[in-house]
């Protein structure tokens, strides 16, 4: 007499989550501490590469690209940690096909490193707004100080009324004589007018209007004594460093993104293929103490 044989579905019969929350909380933690080990590891290392003489130390390109491969590494490193701590403490699943697990234990990495992502993300809004309360908090101190607001342009209005050291003497004697003109009369007043005329400009057509920059020319020339031509070509030189700095400042936050952005990518992929392996190890067999992956 044949025998009937039930095919009994475990997984029908025995409910199971496909997520282990616990786990993927465990994983991501431990990725968040690593990686911020690893960045103030890194900082330490960047700043004494630094040096503020021209000949020693690296250079800016270097430490931008040293950078952003420590970024990658770093990323690569503790989500790869994370994502393996995730698989390896989930609950074992029973009566599931190997493609499925290999799927879960996939999306148990990815999820661990999701998770990091943004406990790190909010340690840094966090420290971010510590940081800038902070600093409004010195800046009330200094305004009070102070009444000067503090404006990045104010370096470059500075290089505009520098005067030369030949016409130095010239230009006290002529102010010691009663001859000064009222932009060597009122310069904090023209010094103000020329911030506001430098700032908006910059701010609206990312440089100076041909009026204004003729205006400024000229009150160059009054305050330095300096030619219409050669007040002319300082301006021009100013505003030519001021792009300069603009687009190199643009240029590393560009950079800086990207890097970023290759970082995420490489640790969500680093912590999703520890996580299979250690899924397999897992799910693995001990024999004589040898341990023995699952086939995938």
């Amino acid at each position: 007499m044949d025998a009937a044989v039930e095919i009994v579905d475990v997984q029908a019969h025995t409910p199971q989550s496909g997520v282990s929350w616990a786990a993927i909380a465990a994983g991501a933690v431990a990725a968040a501490a690593l990686t911020l080990v690893l960045v103030a590891l890194g900082a330490g290392l960047g700043l004494s590469s630094i040096s503020p003489w021209s000949d020693n130390g690296v250079s800016a390109s270097t430490f931008e690209v040293g950078t952003g491969i420590y970024l990658v590494v770093v990323a690569v490193m503790s989500s790869a940690i994370g994502g393996y701590l995730a698989a390896r403490l989930r609950t074992k699943w029973v009566g599931l096909h190997s493609n499925e697990v290999f799927f879960r234990d996939t999306a148990h990495g990815f999820l661990a490193w999701a998770f990091a992502t943004l406990i790190s993300a909010t340690a840094l809004v966090s420290t971010t707004a510590y940081l800038a309360n902070g600093t409004v908090a010195g800046m009330g101190v200094a305004a009070a100080q102070n009444s000067q607001p503090n404006n990045p342009a104010q370096i470059y209005v500075d290089k505009l009324f520098r005067t030369p050291t030949a016409s130095s003497a010239s230009s006290d004697n002529a102010a010691a004589g009663g001859s000064a003109s009222p932009a060597q009369n009122n310069f904090n007043q023209t010094r103000a007018e020329v911030l506001r005329l430098w700032t908006t400009d910059f701010r609206d057509d990312k440089d100076l209007t041909p009026d204004d920059r003729t205006y400024v020319a000229q009150l160059v020339a009054a305050r330095t004594g300096l030619s219409q031509a050669d007040a002319e070509k300082r301006v021009n030189q100013v505003i030519a460093e001021a792009k300069t700095t603009a687009e190199s400042t643009r240029r590393g936050a560009a950079h800086l993104s990207f890097w970023l952005t290759a970082a995420l990518l490489f640790g969500a992929f680093a912590a999703s293929l520890a996580a299979v392996e250690g899924g397999a190890l897992r799910d693995g067999t001990w024999n004589d103490r040898v341990l023995t992956p699952r086939a995938l």
